[in-house]
């Protein structure tokens, strides 16, 4: 592996820079150990000391002594870096570099720079109503929940797509490389375009050991780690050493080593006429021991370059007297009188190797993305809407109208560079290809006279893998761009536990002030539950939408809209939200236009409505017949014909919910809907049949609290079906219009007896529809060739 041999530092700049690295790691471990006395100024007591004692030491030395390193490279270059960093609760590295450099308290101007300061900055960590151990939103510069291994890699490569100016700087542990996403995330280089992006520079972190197990990057040799990543198609160089002024002379050389390559790639790329080719782009390999300049043994174990000191090295200082005299030597080693002045204030030397203001990577505008983004232009919607002369006649494609609008929504924000589709292999798919007509799918790959729409600047981004693309999105969120993951509805839930993590990420910057608002997470999902032509049951899992209503309701938002123009409507309106994560479910295929573009402009503004053309109650109703989700809207408007045709006399009230968290009380979700509002849709005494589009249980729970609960009868998903005809996923999970209709007759008192024969021709024709459909291998002419009828209405 390549060895940069030269040593770049004067003998001044090497002790300055070791300087700044001690104070890092003495911040690091007061952190982890101290209450009080953060200045030694007396011999440590055990009521100096945090009765738990909770923090990772193993990792970081190396994250404070690469911290130090950019820095160095930061003013000397007058670079806007980045600095992402995956190793798992690395948090009082990153604490303590924002607090040297003055990030720490521009956010928390009560954390000062002096020995007070230092106090509240020791004690606020891993302690109540303080900061957690990893690198989380509190941190200023940051961008990578720390807490969940995998994912820095990947927000590092979207932080960087269009940002022409800007270098992320990148560290993977070697525990985290060990992770499904992490292992993909290698891949993105193949889509970073130099002539229009910025670059990644990976720091593999090779310190050996996990919780309790060494890591195999570390173990397989340099050789096979060589061919690993050069495959991958990086130019890696090796940094390694146990002696702090070898390792800091390597780094050095390195850094301008890989530094100078990525200034060379951009210049050649940016100045070329033809197509920018993929270059090799440099990495770090740096392997120093773990918990480094730590406790070296320990009861006479072994802890420094062992797993032992992956989190506390010392556990027994309020108790033990060895553990306390140890853990005092271990922080004088740092020599904190030369490195604080007597009111605790970090000396010039080291204020001398901070990047000026603009330039910190713990201010990095970067890392705060609201501060840059810039809001989407965004075409008339209206001017995308599908005619709909009378409901439910006319069939449309809401994908396919989205897709049309997002075209010019892409041609609008091309001279802003801010807007990208995410997705694993499916934008033609799930029919939004209309994009290509404004832009390409980004590929730095080689290419073939036989690929389409491939593009070094494309701004859709593909790869079969939903980690990668999740990840991707939220490091062009997070630093201030807009986005839509577009996927299968079954396979979204790839990404459960990085919603998870970006849900929590949303609800913290929502009570920090120095925090500005980034753009929302949206997703569109379709090729949904209901219609598997040619898919199978592993394609069915309408559960995404159960997972994302877990997460703090001012953080999330679900839609289901029934039709194409409640799609463009519901689309425009997320793609201007602000610290969210919007869940949209639509369908691909051809269904029917139930509203003009007028009305569901209106409808989608509610959240919720009675659709009057098909409702004959009067106001009052025998039954409410609700649906959420464009199949059981359609099987719902089919069911009132039916119930039209054999009862006429019936009132019918039909309610359709785009919005699906209007059905929580106002009390319980920002959307939700004040009770006298909810009981005026549904009443408090009639029967509700509801057909909703995932598993019936959640509308029980969203609608527990309601007061006509007891009368709420939910129609749903039940883990029925697989390749078969659209009609047959209906029966299959009873949520079909016969179905519908015989659970209304079974539900209004009034109907059991006299609407027997009625009811026994509804189960007829799912017995009809049983025979037919395995013998001609498609749905019952009734039912394929059903629209809707304004003349149910009169």
């Amino acid at each position: 592996m390549q060895q940069i041999r030269t040593r770049p530092l004067g003998a001044e700049e090497l002790v300055d820079l070791d300087a700044y690295w001690r104070a890092a790691n003495y911040l690091s471990v007061g952190q982890i150990y101290l209450l009080d006395n953060p200045l030694l100024s007396e011999p440590l007591r055990a009521e100096h000391l945090k009765p738990r004692l909770l923090g990772h030491w193993g990792t970081t030395p190396g994250l404070n002594l690469i911290y130090a390193h950019l820095n160095r490279v930061i003013r000397q270059r007058e670079l806007s870096m980045l600095y992402v960093t995956g190793p798992g609760h690395g948090g009082p590295a990153l604490v303590a570099n924002t607090w040297l450099e003055g990030s720490w308290t521009a956010a928390y101007p009560t954390t000062t720079r002096d020995a007070a300061g230092m106090a509240r900055l020791f004690k606020q960590f891993s302690f109540p109503g303080g900061i957690p151990s990893h690198v989380a939103a509190d941190v200023p510069g940051s961008i990578n929940e720390g807490g969940e291994l995998g994912y820095s890699l990947s927000h590092a490569y979207g932080a960087a797509a269009d940002n022409p100016d800007l270098v992320v700087a990148c560290v993977v542990g070697d525990g985290e490389a060990e992770t499904g996403p992490l292992a993909t995330s290698w891949h993105a280089n193949k889509f970073l375009n130099p002539a229009a992006d910025g670059a990644v520079l990976p720091i593999l972190h090779l310190n050996g050991y996990k919780i309790a197990n060494p890591t195999l990057l570390a173990r397989i040799g340099d050789d096979e780690l060589t061919a690993l990543f050069r495959g991958y198609g990086y130019e890696p160089c090796l940094v390694a050493g146990s002696e702090p002024a070898d390792v800091h002379q390597a780094l050095a050389a390195a850094l301008d080593h890989c530094l100078d390559r990525i200034a060379e790639i951009q210049r050649e790329a940016r100045s070329a006429a033809a197509t920018p080719a993929r270059p090799g782009w440099p990495m770090i390999m740096l392997r120093t021991p773990k918990g480094w300049t730590g406790p070296r043994t320990v009861d006479g174990d072994q802890i420094e370059d062992t797993w032992r000191s992956h989190q506390v090295p010392l556990s027994g200082v309020r108790t033990d007297d060895d553990h306390r005299r140890q853990l005092e030597s271990w922080l004088r080693s740092y020599r904190p009188e030369e490195l604080f002045d007597a009111d605790g204030r970090p000396v010039e030397r080291l204020l001398a190797q901070v990047p000026r203001a603009e330039l910190r990577m713990g201010s990095s505008p970067h890392a705060n993305g609201g501060l840059l983004t810039r809001d989407l232009v965004l075409p008339a919607v209206a001017e995308y809407a599908v005619p709909v002369k009378s409901p439910g006649v006319e069939d449309g494609e809401p994908t396919k109208a989205f897709g049309v609008y997002l075209r010019d929504a892409f041609e609008l924000n091309a001279p802003y560079r801010n807007l990208r589709l995410f997705g694993p292999d499916e934008t033609e798919s799930n029919r939004l290809n209309a994009v290509y007509a404004a832009t390409g799918k980004a590929w730095l790959a080689d290419r073939k006279p036989t690929d389409e729409h491939l593009a070094p600047d494309g701004r859709v981004l593909e790869v079969l893998s939903e980690h990668l693309c999740q990840g991707w999105l939220e490091g062009y969120l997070l630093t201030g761009r807009h986005g839509v993951f577009s996927s299968y509805e079954a396979f979204v839930h790839i990404v459960d536990s990085m919603v998870n993590q970006h849900a929590k990420w949303l609800k913290t910057i929502n009570r920090l002030e120095w925090r500005r608002p980034i753009p929302s997470l949206n997703y569109l999902l379709t090729s949904h539950v209901w219609r598997q032509d040619h898919n199978g049951f592993s394609h069915q899992d309408p559960g995404f939408i159960d997972h994302v209503v877990n997460k703090k309701a001012e953080v999330v938002r679900v839609y289901l809209p029934p039709d194409a123009n409640t799609l463009l409507s519901t689309m425009d309106h997320c793609l201007q939200t602000r610290n969210q994560i919007n869940v949209v479910v639509a369908g691909k295929q051809p269904q029917p236009s139930w509203l003009s573009w007028e009305a569901a402009a209106l409808h989608c503004a509610r959240g919720i409505g009675v659709w009057d053309f098909a409702s004959n109650d009067d106001g009052d109703p025998d039954v409410v017949l609700a649906c959420a989700g464009d199949v059981p809207t359609m099987e719902t408007l089919a069911a009132v014909s039916l119930l039209r045709e054999h009862l006429p006399d019936l009132r019918i009230r039909v309610v359709n919910v785009v919005d699906l968290m209007r059905l929580q009380g106002a009390t319980e979700h920002p959307h939700g809907l004040p009770d006298a509002e909810f009981d005026a849709l549904f009443t408090t005494d009639k029967p509700v049949i509801f057909a909703y589009h995932g598993y019936p249980w959640l509308i029980h729970r969203l609608t527990y609290r309601r007061a006509g609960h007891d009368n709420l009868h939910v129609r749903g998903y039940i883990e029925e079906g697989t390749t078969t005809t659209p009609f047959d996923m209906v029966v299959q999970n009873n949520l079909d219009r016969y179905h519908l209709a015989m659970d209304v007759i079974d539900r209004v008192p009034a109907l059991r007896t006299r609407a027997v024969r009625a009811r026994q021709y509804f189960a007829d024709q799912r017995t009809r529809h049983h025979a037919y459909v395995r013998e001609h291998g498609e749905d019952l002419p009734e039912v394929r060739d059903w629209r809707w009828s304004d003349d149910l209405g009169q």
